[in-house]
C-alpha cells in the first residue's frame, strides 16, 4: 500500500497517526492518512476495519461540570 520510504506505520500500529496525509478536508475536520486511517480534528479516528477510536483530547473541567 504505502510507497513512502520508510513506509508509514500500519493502521493497527500504536503510532498509526504518524502516517502521511493522503487527502484532507480541513473545513470538515478530517484527514485520510496513507495507512487508511481517517483522522478527525478532535483526535478521534476510524480505522480501515471500521473500528472507531474515540477522541483522546482532554475535556476542559468547566465543560464537565453540571450547572446546579
Amino acid at each position: 500500500m504505502c510507497e513512502h520510504t520508510p513506509p508509514c506505520p500500519a493502521a493497527d500500529a500504536t503510532d498509526a497517526d504518524a502516517a502521511r496525509p493522503r487527502s484532507a478536508c480541513h473545513t470538515q475536520g478530517w484527514t485520510l492518512l496513507c495507512n487508511g486511517v481517517l483522522l478527525f480534528d478532535d483526535t478521534g479516528e476510524i480505522r480501515p476495519d471500521l473500528q472507531v477510536i474515540p477522541p483522546r483530547r482532554a475535556v476542559a473541567a468547566e465543560q464537565t461540570e453540571v450547572a446546579a
